[in-house]
């Protein structure tokens, strides 16, 4: 009995000082296990009478369970000591301000881009596409601007060689638009790209700029649809109100050809430095489609008219942020770009 109130009082001690579960685990093996004291102190019962053997068999039952109730609550004990240092030491601090996610933005020629394209398809438009390398025949001929013709002095190329060259016009699209829909009405697409043409870079020109083109075949077309279609797009990309001024113009790919002019909207007409004090913005260039690019097409130009226009992202960029140097969309300046996150 004294050796039971020993171990009792040793393993009692042993488990209220052990400080982790690892160790806890080790004393239940010690004291409970198959070479623990208490299956020592069974193992001592055959060496007892036969009276003495129940009380004894009692008091070490008694003395494992006890030792093993304590355990398990030790167990609990350090379970819960355990979860609240591991909540201690991955405790946020919520009044802390956030670590700051940097995020890109488009580009402002995209954003300018895509709410054009977002206009046009919104009135049953198409967007087409076309190679940045194209062939002389789409880039000129088809436009009415054969080989020899005047016009090709207006603008200076990037030949790679005779026949092949950097596209100086989105033009060249509607010209493949046309030739692929091999005479079948209606045309309605937008054609946006990249051109290229030998310049000097300087504050409002460069040798590689954006264009979006528009075409519209299809029956009884007339210069009031594309009057009406331009109204539309100025009220939309520069407020509501906008007036629009035709002045004849040429093109070899319309005719008429016009340039078209929209009331600023910045003095609303009355004369500011951005129009030049004139109340006016030119913005773009457009006309009927010319009948010899229709009937190069296989169109009749009797019985079907159309109208394009085309008109410089970076010109309508320019005027819708007021950015004076065009050179800035393309130096990748993070300072300029930033003028243009959505997500400050």
């Amino acid at each position: 009995m004294e050796i039971i109130e020993k171990v009792k009082d040793e393993g009692l001690q042993a488990i209220q000082n052990c400080t982790d579960s690892k160790e806890l685990n080790q004393l239940k093996v010690t004291y409970l296990g198959k070479k623990g004291p208490v299956q020592a102190l069974m193992a001592q019962m055959k060496d007892l009478s036969n009276e003495e053997k129940p009380k004894f068999g009692a008091e070490v039952n008694q003395l494992k369970q006890l030792l093993a109730n304590a355990i398990d609550e030790k167990a609990k004990a350090l379970e819960e000591m355990e979860m609240v240092k591991k909540l201690e030491s991955e405790k946020i601090d919520i009044t802390l301000p956030p670590i700051e996610t940097k995020l890109g933005t488009l580009h402002p020629l995209t954003v300018v881009q895509q709410e054009i394209e977002d206009l046009f398809i919104g009135m049953g438009y198409q967007v087409a596409e076309g190679p940045e390398v194209e062939i002389d025949e789409y880039n000129f001929t088809r436009a009415n601007t054969p080989e020899g013709h005047p016009a090709r002095d207006m603008q200076d190329t990037f030949y790679i060689d005779p026949t092949t060259l950097l596209r100086t016009q989105t033009t060249a699209i509607q010209m493949r638009v046309l030739d692929t829909a091999k005479g079948k009405l209606p045309i309605k697409v937008i054609c946006p790209g990249k051109v290229y043409r030998r310049d000097d870079d300087d504050a409002t020109h460069s040798h590689q700029f954006t264009q979006m083109e528009g075409l519209v075949v299809g029956e009884n077309i007339t210069l009031a649809d594309l009057k009406g279609t331009l109204q539309f797009m100025a009220d939309a990309m520069f407020g509501e109100g906008r007036l629009l001024r035709f002045r004849p113009s040429y093109f070899p790919f319309t005719e008429p050809s016009v340039e078209v002019d929209v009331s600023c909207h910045v003095c609303q007409g009355k004369g500011c430095n951005v129009c030049k004090q004139t109340g006016w913005i030119e913005v773009l260039g457009a006309g009927m489609v010319h009948p010899n690019v229709l009937e190069m097409a296989g169109f009749d130009s009797k019985k079907c008219s159309g109208f394009a226009f085309g008109a410089g992202i970076e010109r309508i960029a320019m005027l819708k942020y007021g950015i004076d140097d065009i050179r800035n969309f393309y130096t990748n300046d993070v300072r300029f770009l930033k003028n243009f996150n959505r997500f400050d």
